[in-house]
């Protein structure tokens, strides 16, 4: 367990944290949302080890956290205007946009069917430790079927030594999984997940009209 609340001491844990990542292991961290658990985005075995950890199979690949929005030409294709949009109103933040991956990139996340699900995380420590590892496949850190952890302890009960480092950045500012939006669909967008940015933003931003369908408000 690693500390990383104070960008002035953090160093020696994001040390740790990135010299696992080069080396094929998972690690924990901390973002806005709930912890995640990740590893290198281009290293299959390493992906393979973070759905392992998890439980989970090829079925539910992971989104990639990125450190900022320039990442996402190298990352997807034909994103329409409207999640570019989003993109730019709500990174970082607690929204995952699901797109069209470059067909050339040398990665496996899963059964992906062509696509990728990326966000930009609203957490100092996730920031700095992705300006140093680049994309990392991260889903939540929880065994499936359990409850996201909200701290890196929590994430230590579930995950165990399945995990070589846990950054512990202190409570989840947000506590709630990030909304999930597709913009592979060429009649519009579409809501896959309720969580941390609610419709009616989404709306706000980007239109009613950039949706397959008017979003319908959510239960809460």
């Amino acid at each position: 367990m690693y500390p990383c609340t104070d960008p002035s001491s953090w160093g020696p844990s994001l040390d740790a944290a990135v010299d696992a990542v080069s080396r094929g292991a998972v690690i924990v961290l901390p973002t806005d949302t709930v912890y995640g658990v990740g590893a290198d985005a281009f290293n299959a075995n390493a992906v393979a080890a973070v759905l392992a950890a998890k439980g989970r199979g090829r079925q539910m690949p992971p989104p990639v956290l990125i450190p900022n929005i320039g990442t996402v030409a190298g990352l997807g294709m034909d994103v329409p205007a409207a999640a570019t949009a989003l993109m730019e109103a709500l990174w970082p933040g607690a929204l995952t946009v699901i797109v069209h991956a470059q067909p050339s990139l040398a990665w496996d996340l899963g059964d992906t069917h062509g696509t990728v699900a990326l966000r930009m995380p609203d957490h100092p420590a996730a920031l700095a430790l992705l300006k140093r590892t680049g994309p990392l496949a991260v889903t939540s850190a929880n065994r499936t079927g359990e409850p996201a952890a909200t701290t890196a302890s929590a994430a230590h009960e579930q995950l165990g030594a399945s995990v070589a480092v846990y950054l512990d950045g202190g409570d989840s500012p947000l506590g709630l999984a990030s909304t999930i939006v597709d913009a592979t669909d060429p009649a519009g967008l579409r809501v896959v997940r309720d969580g941390g940015v609610p419709r009616e933003r989404l709306i706000e931003i980007a239109g009613a009209d950039a949706f397959a369908q008017e979003p319908e408000e959510s239960d809460g």
